[in-house]
């Protein structure tokens, strides 16, 4: 089950003195919902988006849309929840993927593929959590703050390992190198152009920035 069909199921869920089963229409309507409103949070910004807008935008009445949230701040939530969700799952893919000796950096440089592709294959959603999040009520950031925070100590914790085996230097502050890494990733899904380039060859491109950096050290 994908991070998309948990958040529906569970957003689904019976509410108090209802009792009914959550059909897969009813699954496939919340999320054309969801990615509807992604566009346009996205597009628009939260506060210029309004629930007639994304009914109209997913064909369907402003009462069809109350039937599967509750509200606007309800649909931004879990908006902002999945953007980080696809990434993380990726990121965590990957590394669980990968065989117990491999190096830190190899660890490291899968983590940065991982996110790139949880990224740009769910850019909307992304894209709408960049655009918005620090424009928000504090009441709804705070919201998405526990899964914000557990994906910065994934990588907090996999960077601090990765200086301790000597993989980056010693001098190095992880939070700068966590903010910088993270920060340049989120805004390729603002310029890159699939037509002109694959997800693989802009990971090799940022990976060798990471570790090996822009200098020539003399050499052409």
């Amino acid at each position: 089950m994908g991070a998309m069909d948990k958040k529906v199921n569970e957003k689904s869920k019976t509410r108090p003195g209802r009792v009914r089963r959550t059909s897969n229409l009813e699954n496939e309507s919340r999320r054309k919902i969801l990615d509807v409103a992604s566009k346009l949070f996205r597009d628009k910004g939260y506060a210029a988006t309004t629930l007639r807008q994304i009914g109209d935008a997913a064909g369907m009445q402003a009462g069809s849309v109350y039937y599967h949230f509750d509200s606007k701040e309800d649909m931004i939530s879990e908006i902002l929840d999945l953007g980080i969700t696809y990434v993380h799952d990726e990121v965590k893919r990957r590394i669980e993927e990968m065989g117990k000796d491999a190096s830190m950096r190899s660890y490291v440089e899968t983590a940065v593929e991982g996110h790139l592709y949880g990224l740009l294959s769910h850019g909307d959603f992304v894209s709408a959590n960049i655009r918005n999040y620090g424009q928000l009520p504090l009441e709804l950031r705070e919201r998405n703050r526990p899964i914000r925070q557990a994906y910065v100590t994934c990588w907090d914790k996999l960077l601090k390992r990765a200086q301790d085996a000597g993989d980056i230097r010693s001098d190095m502050d992880i939070k700068v190198l966590r903010l910088f890494i993270i920060g340049s990733l989120n805004w390729t899904v603002e310029w890159h152009d699939a037509e002109k380039g694959t997800i693989d060859d802009l990971a090799s491109q940022i990976k060798m920035v990471l570790f090996e950096g822009v200098g020539t050290n003399g050499k052409k």
